[in-house]
């Protein structure tokens, strides 16, 4: 029969070594294993302990990367912490071996999720994540702020013994974290403060962190473009154009005040220089004038009529220059030709 001639052929080939490339079938390792025992007795034990020996220190050797470090446990219990490098443990089932990146920088995403990063760098949907960006800000209006927080395992053995799932953790921590920050805050600061918000963000989160035991530390926290939700994106320019106008009336205001209140305060103090100026002459007027009455006084009380004499010369001074044109006639003139108007075309009187 074909079937049989096959299988003879099939005999034949492995009673010769097999075709080269075909692997031996897990019935004829086991024959091939028997017929060794046959052979040598106790072969079949020194097989099994070889097997044995090789699963079991293969295990016990291992290769620790540069960026990370090796947690070990005996029986789940924490034991010690290996650096990079080849190390040994005791084999699997009594020891385990649980490696930790400590220098690699890891990335959490809030309010959009990164699809391919390059130079045009793809992102998931945003309405997919918004209510992990949409917060509500200290006056009481609602903004979406997306952020990144970058950080690094600094304890291996809190991050794996002290917190159950290290990072839902975390997500919970810096979400809350950011929201305490936004809530202390307006909507305007939020916008244009962002490095601020960033670092108060920071801190609080690496304090949270610190007390939960989660063994992590925070890099930096970066936080995207800040904005309003779509629907109240028009309301929300209408309410900025007005502060704005608000703002310029108000430095128009200070302009013109600055302009008007100096300059009224530098007349009035003017004036006031002035008065004081006219007091302290007319004062000064009237002492000198007190003084030379006295003086004159003195003078009179010790030689009156020469005083009297001088004080008439000295007014008649003062007064004849402003009558102007002067006729005197003698009372005892007769005969006088009335010519005195010849000098006035008018007819006047001198």
């Amino acid at each position: 029969m074909a079937w049989d001639w096959d299988k003879l052929q099939l005999q034949k080939k492995r009673a010769s070594g097999g075709s080269p490339g075909v692997p031996p079938s897990m019935e004829e390792v086991f024959e091939k294993i028997k017929g060794a025992g046959k052979k040598f007795p106790g072969g079949t034990w020194i097989i099994i302990v070889v097997v044995i020996l090789l699963f079991f220190g293969s295990s016990c050797f291992y290769t620790v990367a540069v960026d990370e470090v090796g947690v070990i446990q005996r029986f789940g219990k924490y034991v010690r912490t290996t650096q990079p490098g080849l190390n040994f443990k005791l084999p699997r089932g009594i020891e385990k071996v649980t490696k930790v990146k400590v220098k690699y920088v890891f990335k959490e995403e809030f309010g959009f999720r990164t699809l391919k990063a390059g130079v045009r760098t793809r992102y998931a949907s945003s309405s997919s994540y918004i209510n992990e960006s949409l917060m509500l800000t200290g006056d009481l209006n609602v903004a979406l702020v997306p952020w990144i927080v970058q950080y690094r395992i600094k304890n291996p053995f809190d991050y794996l013994f002290k917190v159950r799932n290290s990072r839902a953790t975390f997500r919970d921590l810096a979400e809350s974290s950011m929201r305490l920050v936004v809530g202390d805050s307006s909507v305007n600061e939020v916008i244009s403060k962002r490095e601020e918000i960033a670092i108060k963000a920071k801190d609080l989160l690496q304090k949270v962190l610190d007390e939960a035991q989660t063994g992590i530390k925070v890099i930096t926290v970066e936080m995207k473009k800040t904005n309003v939700p779509e629907p109240v994106q028009p309301s929300f320019n209408e309410v900025n154009q007005a502060v704005q106008e608000k703002e310029r009336m108000i430095y128009q205001a200070k302009e013109a005040y600055n302009k008007v209140i100096p300059a009224a305060k530098g007349n009035a103090e003017k004036t006031i220089k002035a008065a004081e100026g006219y007091a302290l002459d007319r004062v000064n007027r009237a002492k000198g004038d007190a003084a030379r009455f006295l003086d004159t006084y003195n003078a009179y009380s010790k030689a009156e009529n020469v005083t009297r004499r001088r004080l008439y010369l000295e007014a008649m001074e003062k007064i004849l220059p402003k009558l102007g044109n002067k006729y005197i006639v003698d009372a005892e003139q007769k005969n006088l030709l009335p010519l005195l108007t010849l000098g006035n075309p008018e007819g006047g009187k001198k």
